[in-house]
């Protein structure tokens, strides 16, 4: 008896079940992205080669002035400020996010021990990110601006017993007399300067680590520990390579966190909103936008390479 061949059939598989989960989860951005994101993108990349003029006395609206490539040529060539604070964003990017995304993934890995009191320590690690919200940060602004007038009449040895007096220079030279290299005393002083900012900015990537560093199955840590690792041994054994994934998310959220609040973008909106000159505006945006998707790929790139997918 001759068995036919059956023409196989499209299947529901466990593969093509997760891919369409996913899908639905990436559905309602691609849809907004669509008809909220892309239009605007398209119409600032229009407004980037005008001159806008409102119309007011002719019943409102306005009218577009072609300049071609003027802004994009005073943005780069001629405005005083623009190619520096872009300048120094990369440059702070490439201090800030490297130990934003240690500290975050160092705090997790506390925070996911069992101890008690656990969900408040966890709670108040997060709390920077619930006072980063604009309202509350401008209250704690002027809170602190009205504070600073009270403070002027303090005596000085009052101030540097409340931390007035901190001087970084201290620490630098303690670490040089340890013979730490001078490359990495300035990273670590820079870093100590920019605690406030690079806690301010963690919490929701220690979060992601935190849930990675869950989804970690403990039969492996048993299996490490019956076979002898040492705890240095086990965390780059299994917990980096587990959650290398979450590194690469975490970069790219920090990057695109960090450049939305940052100079280049404050100088774009001080453009368009204070100065009237939306083109200019839009010519910021353009050129911002595009040099930090040129960051984020090189980066990803980079890092992609060491990420390990568990199949």
């Amino acid at each position: 008896m001759v068995k036919t061949k059956q023409a196989p059939g499209w299947r529901f598989t466990m593969r093509r079940r997760e891919a369409a989960t996913g899908y639905m989860f990436i559905f309602p951005w691609v849809v907004g992205m669509a008809l909220f994101f892309l239009t605007n993108v398209i119409r600032a990349g229009r407004y980037a080669f005008y001159d806008i003029n409102i119309l007011v006395e002719e019943g409102g609206g306005y009218e577009l002035i072609p300049r071609g490539l003027d802004h994009f040529r005073h943005a780069l060539f001629v405005h005083p400020d623009y190619v520096r604070l872009l300048t120094n964003t990369i440059i702070d990017m490439l201090w800030n996010v490297p130990l934003i995304i240690f500290l975050s993934l160092f705090v997790a890995i506390l925070l996911n021990r069992t101890f008690p009191g656990r969900t408040a320590v966890r709670a108040i690690f997060f709390l920077p990110v619930v006072l980063a919200v604009p309202g509350i940060q401008g209250a704690f602004n002027t809170m602190n601006t009205m504070m600073m007038g009270g403070m002027s009449a303090v005596p000085s040895e009052v101030g540097d017993a409340l931390g007035g007096g901190f001087n970084p220079t201290g620490i630098a030279f303690m670490l040089f007399d340890f013979g730490v290299p001078i490359v990495f005393i300035n990273y670590i002083v820079s870093a100590v300067a920019r605690l406030h900012t690079v806690i301010r900015s963690g919490g929701v990537q220690m979060l992601i680590f935190l849930a990675a560093l869950q989804s970690i199955p403990s039969s492996m840590y048993e299996v490490a520990q019956v076979e002898g690792a040492t705890a240095y041994e086990t965390f780059w054994k299994i917990t980096l390579p587990m959650v290398s994934p979450l590194i690469l998310t975490n970069v790219v959220f920090t990057i695109v966190d960090s450049f939305s609040r940052s100079a280049p973008v404050n100088l774009a909106f001080t453009t368009a909103f204070g100065q009237q000159n939306f083109g200019l505006s839009a010519a910021f945006s353009i050129i911002s936008a595009f040099v930090i998707c040129v960051f984020l790929l090189i980066t990803g790139y980079l890092i992609s390479r060491k990420v390990y997918y568990r199949t």
